[in-house]
Order: C-alpha cells, then structure tokens, then sequence
C-alpha cells in the first residue's frame, strides 16, 4: 500500500468512560507513528485537555510498561465546554499551537460524536478508535474494554452463584448497559444465567415470573436473573420486591457489580484488539484515510463514518438472544 506522507504530527486523546484496553491502543499507535517518523502528543483529559492545552510531546518511555494496565494514563473527561462553538474553536486554536496535523481518539458513542463534529468544523484529520465496555458501535464487531467487561462480570457472577446455591437464593444481578444489553446477554450465556433482561427485548413482569415459577416447578430453588441497567421493567431492587410479592418462594438478592467492569487488567483478547485498531489507525491517515471510525468486521478491517457509526443503532444478534433463552432454561 502506498504510504502518503502528509501528517507530521499527530494527537491522541481518550475521552468519556474508561475501558480496559485504552492504555494498549495508545502504546500502538505511538509506536506505529514512530515507524514513520511522526511526532506523537498526548492530549490529556480528553476534549477538556484540548481546550485547555493540557497536552504534551510523547515518546516511548510514556507507554512502558502500560500494555496491562486498566483505565487510560492519559486520563479521560466528559467536557461541556467542547459542545460549545467556542471551546472547540479554543481547541483547534491550541492543536494549531503544537502544528498537529491530525487526531486520533478513543473512546465511544460521546468521543465519536465530538470527532464528527469538530472534523466537519475544521480543517483536521481524524480517526476514531472504538472504545468502550458497551459494545455498541455500528462497524465493528468488538468494541476495546468490552471482552474484560464481561470476563469481570461472568466472575463475579460465578461466585454469586455459589452461595445462590448453598442457600437456595434467586439472586438478580445488575450489570452495565443503560442502553445496550451485549454485557448482560454475553454473561448470561457465559454464566448458564436463569433469564435476562436487557434493552433491546421486551420482557414484561408476567413472562420473568412464568419462567421462574416454571422453574419452581421443576423444584429448582435458586436462580440467576441477569440484567442490564437499562431494561424495560425498571429498577432492579423493584423488580426483586415484585417477585418476592408474587412468588414468596423464592429467597430473593439484588446484587449490583457496577463500575467493577470498567477497571482492571485487560485481557488478552482486549490488548490484540487494542494493538490491532491502533496499528490500523494510523496506517489510514498515513494512506489518507480519515474523519472515520476503524473496526474489525469477520477479522477484516473496516473503516466507517463517523456520522454512520454514532446514528446507526447496533443490537445483539436475535439468534444469540433465542440461544440464551434456550440454553437458561
């Protein structure tokens, strides 16, 4: 493929939530842009660091010993200032300081939209770097910090279960996913979970309780609910009360994992992913391609808008949801 040198210097940035793996995709696109002689500044904070010149020259001694570490050593932010014409122009002021000719983020849905944004307003090159636990961008199969999620979620779960078990207890087990429910499916199906529930299915409280007192019947006592923040019934503590309200046979625990998933070492899995994405990433914009998203799609890389991959809504597959409820009951 023909290299063209058009890009000297290049800023990285994390922005929005953390997700294990972020600190593998900056230690490869440092030392991708050092094989091509390209200057690296690390952007800290995210958008508020741009704004306010939070950023600085990189070498390798930043990214040593990084590989396995969890969250981003460039430290992340939501910023309100960068939604305002006025900080982005601040922003694109400060990037013009330091001559960098192109930007490369990582992060989700929020990092995504600020890039496609700021790229039609200005005269810089980007590219976008999936991110985040969620799982869900439109154009590529994984998303980094998602396979730790889960790993951190199904071992959590594994040890509820053992004392679900030694008690006959139903536990429901709250994990992350306000919007997508690819965490709380993948774990259920991962941990031989009971049910689920998640945002992209409707379940009402009848049909959880017809299952469960189905599962009554076959003298099971304990259980395992999986369920995403966002689903369509509601609270997971009153999910529970309801239960214990019409089916007062069951011995009933919420447990909530929460931010546990967002930290902690990434796994094998999330580092290659990591490494692959921002080898790829800067290979675009030494080939010119930019103001897109990179992904891997059938273990081919993928380049997508940045507008497709921010509106383009992407929900788990309806075969992986029957096989869930198949293989839970």
């Amino acid at each position: 493929m023909k290299i063209m040198k058009e890009i000297n210097r290049i800023g990285i940035y994390t922005s929005g939530g953390d997700a294990p793996g972020m600190n593998a995709a900056i230690r490869a696109v440092i030392r991708t842009a050092q094989i091509y002689d390209l200057h690296v500044y690390g952007i800290h904070r995210g958008y508020d660091g741009m704004i306010e010149d939070d950023i600085q020259l990189l070498g390798d001694e930043f990214v040593r010993n990084t590989i396995q570490r969890g969250g981003t050593i460039l430290k992340s932010a939501r910023s309100e200032k960068f939604r305002t014409p006025e900080g982005r122009q601040q922003a694109f002021d400060n990037l013009k300081a330091y001559d960098i000719d192109a930007l490369i983020g990582i992060g989700g849905n929020g990092t995504l939209t600020g890039a496609y944004v700021f790229s039609s307003e200005f005269d810089i090159k980007m590219i976008g770097i999936p991110s985040t636990i969620d799982n869900d961008l439109t154009g590529t199969d994984f998303t980094i910090g998602f396979d730790t999620a889960v790993n951190t979620a199904v071992e959590a779960v594994d040890k509820i279960r053992d004392t679900a078990d030694s008690h006959n207890r139903l536990f429901l087990i709250e994990v992350m996913g306000r919007d997508s429910g690819f965490i709380a499916l993948h774990t259920a199906i991962a941990s031989g979970a009971s049910a689920f529930l998640i945002p992209e299915k409707v379940m009402e409280i009848d049909d959880l309780i017809g299952e469960l007192k189905k599962a009554l019947r076959r003298k099971k006592l304990f259980g395992l609910v999986i369920v995403a923040e966002g689903n369509h019934l509601g609270d997971t503590t009153e999910i529970a009360r309801i239960i214990h309200e019409r089916v007062p046979e069951y011995d009933i625990r919420v447990a909530i994992i929460g931010h546990l998933q967002r930290g902690g070492s990434p796994t094998a899995r999330d580092r290659f992913l990591a490494g692959r994405l921002g080898y790829e990433a800067v290979q675009a914009l030494m080939n010119g391609i930019y103001n897109k998203m990179v992904g891997i799609i059938n273990n081919k890389t993928t380049f997508t808008d940045f507008k497709t991959a921010i509106s383009m809504s992407k929900k788990p597959d309806e075969d992986l949801i029957r096989m869930a409820e198949i293989l839970g009951r």
